[in-house]
């Protein structure tokens, strides 16, 4: 029996964050009824995380084939990938949008066209996507159709004809959208004859089974029995089981030409795979991979401590768990002399980070310490014109043997309001960005485009940019490659020993600011001791900040009462040496809070 690929579709939801995918991916699935019959229906069923489902988000792309009879009475085959939304992880998007013919692209009907609309709109261009504009959440009583009609029109250059109005909440409209993927979104093109071609866009671990690789098939067909070959990984495994998505995993035995699904091939290590492979057939195989595969970079480090030191083997086993489900999380051991053992750890973004550390302290029951979040600096030396990639500021060679220092860049696009163009234009200005366009997209509206280190973006500029707006303005980057900067190691120094953990890269003109800032969150944390402790920040040998805390003071001289005022001088001048003797033997003791306080946001004046 030959395959029927014309009643096959192939589509990917993509849209702004929080504009409606996950809920119009469950109405999708109720309307199939694949979903649960007995008892209350759950949201946000493709995901799967507690936290995707608290935050609203989608952090891992999902997929679910979904059986449709169309008003021709032909039974048709969607394929729906659901994507993130999020900036962090945008490379999830491209892999997922590749594995498509069509894309439903959403606007909320109150906010309309933002930022990461736009950006996902050019990927799935990219990709000669046919894309189908969708104005989501029209029974809000803030909807604003002819607005969103207008955007679609001027902002995104589509046909607002062919809008379709939905409330992902309610299931109006959707109908009307299965019959325009059926209309518009073209049959996947491929032969089961040719030689085997599939896509990795996900994948998961699974404890019994291994890695279960999700992929789309471009050419060929994949039986249980094959091996198989990752034409970028270079392994070879023994394909088990195969079969396509439902809410469960529904075996088939075979994935033809055009189809969405999984394979189990008995794979123990999620990184002998790496999504955007090409998966082909050992017997018949394919002379190139497909296009589009690139290693994704971590951007954003930073060190993971347990806060006691016991836990150390529990946190081992919880990364390495983690790296199992998430293969873009990169570690490597590393140790501080005031925190003990612990990880370096490599993030796709800020996002990603509180992703990781949420998934470790609920999943694993761990409390752990984040060190301050850094991004990869390349430090050029003089000698021998040597250039050394840096992410720890521990690793920052003596500033003398430097020659100059490059930082990463990014091309950042903000789409707001009008009247928040000052605010933002100022922090921008703080955050040593570039304007480089500035261009109205209606009268109410303006795009403005920015170059600026990646740094600054780190520190609280999304919190800003959203609180400076009123949560209007929405924000997406991308990182455009190195520039030259002035970079200097701000150490903190506690009564004269430096504190490995607290360092940080910063740039020249905020270190002065930034060391203030640690300076006072820790003179508010350190208990007082018997003696004068000095807290220090300082750039080599010169110190830019300095805080004390006062010493316990015991009052020695209350026992004199009347008499010579030389018994009380003799007294005093006793205690303030046995001061300075139990300065230059106690250590301080720098309690987990400090660390937290410093590091949970420690740009605030800057």
């Amino acid at each position: 029996m030959t395959h029927d690929y014309s009643l096959t579709r192939n589509f990917c939801i993509i849209a702004h964050i929080d504009h409606g995918k996950s809920t119009l991916a469950d109405r999708f699935i109720e309307k199939a009824k694949l979903g649960n019959t007995r008892g209350p229906a759950q949201e946000q069923v493709l995901d799967n995380m507690d936290i995707e489902r608290e935050r609203g988000i989608t952090i891992k792309s999902q997929a679910v084939t979904i059986p449709y009879t169309a008003k021709d009475g032909k039974t048709y085959t969607l394929n729906l990938v659901d994507t993130p939304g999020h900036v962090d992880f945008s490379y999830e998007v491209s892999r997922a949008i590749s594995s498509c013919e069509g894309a439903l692209l959403l606007v909320d009907a109150s906010q309309g066209v933002e930022a990461q609309t736009l950006a996902n709109l050019y990927l799935a261009m990219e990709h000669n996507l046919e894309v189908i504009p969708v104005i989501n959440k029209v029974d809000l009583p803030s909807a604003n159709i002819p607005m969103c009609l207008e955007m679609i029109n001027h902002d995104l250059g589509l046909d607002p004809d062919l809008c379709v109005q939905v409330s992902a909440k309610t299931g109006l409209g959707v109908d009307q959208l299965f019959e325009q993927i059926v209309e518009f979104i073209p049959p996947p093109s491929g032969v089961d004859e040719d030689p085997l071609k599939a896509v990795i866009f996900d994948s998961h671990y699974d404890s019994y089974r291994g890695v279960i690789v999700h992929c789309r098939v471009f050419d060929g067909c994949l039986k249980k029995g094959d091996i198989v070959r990752f034409m970028h990984g270079g392994a070879d495994f023994e394909v088990e089981e195969v079969g396509i998505f439902q809410l469960g995993f529904i075996k088939t035995g075979t994935l033809h030409a055009g189809d969405v699904g999984y394979f189990v091939a008995g794979i123990k290590k999620i990184g002998d795979i790496r999504v955007g492979d090409t998966v082909t057939k050992l017997s018949n195989l394919a002379k190139e991979p497909l296009s589009g595969f690139k290693d994704v970079q971590p951007v954003v480090f930073s060190s993971i401590y347990p806060v006691d030191a016991n836990d150390y083997e529990e946190l081992l086993n919880a990364i390495e768990r983690l790296k199992l489900n998430d293969a873009s999380l990169v570690y490597e051991k590393d140790s501080s002399a005031a925190l003990g053992f612990g990880f370096r750890c490599g993030f796709l973004g800020l996002l990603h980070l509180e992703v990781i550390q949420e998934r470790i302290e609920r999943e694993f029951d761990l409390s752990i310490v984040f060190t301050s979040p850094s991004v990869e600096y390349k430090v050029h030396l003089k000698k021998n014109n040597e250039i050394v990639e840096i992410d720890n500021p521990l690793e920052y060679p003596d500033q003398m043997l430097v020659e100059y220092s490059e930082e990463p860049y990014i091309r950042a696009n903000v789409i707001t309001p009008a009247e928040y163009i000052g605010p933002i234009m100022n922090l921008a200005m703080e955050k040593r960005g570039v304007q480089t366009n500035m261009s109205y997209l209606d009268s109410k509206r303006v795009e403005l485009q920015y170059e600026m280190p990646l740094a600054e973006v780190l520190f609280e500029f999304y919190d800003r940019l959203k609180s400076i707006s009123r949560g209007y303005a929405s924000f997406d980057y991308e990182v455009i490659g190195y520039r030259r900067t002035d970079l200097v190691r701000l150490d903190i120094l506690v009564n004269g020993d430096q504190v490995d953990a607290l360092s940080q890269l910063v740039f020249r003109g905020n270190a002065v600011s930034r060391g203030k800032v640690v300076c006072q969150r820790l003179k508010n944390e350190i208990h007082k001791q018997q003696y004068k402790i000095a807290i220090q920040a300082a750039i080599g040998g010169q110190i830019v900040s300095r805080e004390t805390i006062t010493a316990y003071r015991k009052d020695v001289t209350a026992k004199c009462y009347g008499g010579d005022i030389s018994r009380k001088r003799k007294l005093l001048e006793k205690q303030k040496e046995g001061k300075k003797r139990m300065k230059m033997v106690g250590s301080v003791e720098i309690p987990q809070e400090a660390f937290l306080a410093v590091l949970k946001s420690d740009d605030s004046s800057n």
